[in-house]
């Protein structure tokens, strides 16, 4: 019944992206004037004279390509509480997400916004439960940020784009979720986690969604570390034990009134808990570490589906099956933007198989032409409508779980450790990703003795925990381990640089390699402490 009335209230956006197969230009056109429709008028609309705009070609002489931070004042007096900044249409809240420096992105949520990115995702559902009609017999566990967590100074709640999605489905969906509301709000995260898994235990879970695989393999390894007081739980039917004890009296009460007595499973791998049919994550870029591993955690080969290139500014693509390499794009919702190595833009009917491209949009929500820094792979077409595959950030980031670290935020957080664990001068370092069941940010330091290594690392991750909000909520949900610190010889760098002179690079334009955003950097770092 759920699936019948969700393709019911769908129709016209499925005909309309089927339309679109063949007339992307004209789906794209259609999105970009109802944009226009609500940005021109408003602050920025005036200052870009966006009356002048009306067609795709118009939009790349429009305005420059822009950042976040770019985009900053525009976006703080939103977050002050004025209106009619980007958009005429009222700012519902902020979604929050990591930036570039320690301070959080907040992006404007609009209804018409919130709009597009529900029919990306109902389209997405359905063909999801068309291809395994067998998930309908149970129900679906998703993990997710709480949807607002605070208010800004004007007053606008500010929460999670993942929480909000999770809010706004049908009564119907939200019909198969067997986790209270009340357990994604709960503080601290290992409290949240806990009384997760007592409700999810009860329950039949045939689908598990989240957007990181990283995400179910923590739940994995929590299942297990926590098996003899939540097999107490289950066995009273209630919800007083493990990390349940810190729950306050009232809260407990209105918890357990949803549970009930259960016998714990023998195996608490969720393949064998639940007659799990399919997985729900991303697959693309840095996840692809983690969903190899899952298989042998959950138990089980169940199905492993992309969810789509996502995030907190929109929903850009959708696949249309397990084994697709990638999503086809949505043309129905943000006008998109493709810029290629000769960094003019494009757009989707003008791109090719095998071309990489970073992903410029405009949406909604009044992001007019904002650059999302994502890499994606053409990997295919269907008909006009490209098929994206997503590889990773663009620029220099530390991205294993979508902590999305920089090297502002590395050098910060380590000359804040340097002061703190009392080192003198340290000469050079080098963080990358030390890639393992848990990853964590692993630094080469060059100046620090071996006893000072590890007071320093616990220095440095305590401070790019204050950097990075992303990073600070994976280091608390257990998604990214300790930050290590590896001392390397003396000279180190300096012969670092000396390659990298003798390989042609300018003297005078050398960067100290403050990331090491792949094995081969890693590898040369490596290589010249000897």
């Amino acid at each position: 019944m759920a699936y019948r009335l969700l393709r019911a209230g769908q129709r016209r956006t499925i005909s309309s992206f089927l339309a679109a197969r063949s007339d992307l230009r004209g789906a794209q056109q259609a999105r970009l004037e109802r944009i226009l429709s609500q940005m021109r008028g408003t602050d920025f609309g005036r200052a870009h004279d966006l009356s002048r705009v009306r067609t795709l070609d118009d939009l790349a002489h429009s305005a420059p390509i822009r950042s976040y931070a770019d985009l900053q004042p525009w976006f703080d007096r939103i977050i002050e509480g004025q209106s009619q900044v980007l958009t005429r249409e009222p700012v519902r809240m902020l979604l929050e997400t990591s930036g570039t420096t320690g301070r959080p992105k907040l992006l404007p949520c609009t209804r018409s916004w919130e709009q597009s990115v529900s029919a990306a995702q109902a389209i997405w559902v359905l063909r999801m439960v068309a291809d395994h009609p067998e998930i309908r017999d149970g129900q679906a566990l998703t993990v997710v940020s709480p949807e607002v967590h605070s208010h800004s100074v004007g007053g606008l709640p500010i929460g999670s784009n993942t929480g909000r999605m999770h809010a706004r489905q049908p009564w119907f969906v939200r019909a198969r979720y067997p986790i209270p509301d009340a357990v994604y709000a709960l503080k601290p995260s290992v409290l949240k986690w806990y009384a997760l898994l007592r409700f999810a235990l009860q329950a039949k879970i045939t689908t598990i969604t989240t957007a990181n695989p990283s995400t179910i393999l923590l739940m994995c390894r929590l299942l297990e570390q926590w098996r003899l007081p939540l097999s107490r739980d289950l066995e009273a039917g209630t919800l007083r034990h493990g990390p349940a004890r810190r729950l306050g009296r009232l809260e407990r009460f209105r918890l357990e009134r949803g549970l009930r007595r259960v016998a714990p499973p023998a195996d608490f791998r969720p393949g064998r808990i639940w007659p799990l049919k399919l997985v729900n994550c991303w697959k693309g870029g840095p996840a692809g570490y983690f969903t190899s591993r899952l298989p042998e955690a959950l138990g089980t080969r169940a199905p492993i589906r992309e969810v789509g290139i996502t995030a907190s500014e929109g929903y850009f693509a959708l696949p249309l099956g397990d084994d697709w390499p990638g999503g086809v794009m949505w043309p129905l919702g943000h006008v998109l933007e493709f810029i290629g190595d000769d960094g003019k833009p494009r757009f989707g009917w003008q791109l090719e198989t095998g071309e990489r491209v970073r992903l410029v949009i405009t949406t909604e929500a009044g992001l007019y032409r904002y650059d999302l820094a994502d890499d994606l792979l053409v990997v295919g077409h269907s008909g006009q409508l490209p098929v994206l595959r997503f590889v990773g950030k663009t620029g220099r980031w530390l991205n294993a779980t979508g902590e999305k670290v920089t090297e502002v935020q590395v050098s910060t957080a380590m000359h804040r450790a340097v002061h703190a664990a009392g080192v003198s001068t340290i000469a050079g370092f080098s963080a990358h990703t030390a890639w393992a069941e848990v990853p964590c940010v692993e630094v080469a330091v060059e100046g620090v003795s071996a006893a000072q290594a590890a007071t320093l690392a616990a220095v440095f991750d305590a401070a790019l925990r204050g950097e990075n909000i992303e990073y600070d909520a994976k280091r608390e949900s257990g998604r990214l381990a300790s930050a290590r610190v590896v001392v390397v010889p003396d000279g180190t760098f300096v012969r670092w640089r000396a390659a990298r002179v003798a390989d042609g690079a300018p003297d005078g334009q050398v960067k100290d390699p403050i990331l090491s955003t792949s094995d081969e950097e890693w590898s040369r770092v490596m290589a010249a402490c000897s």
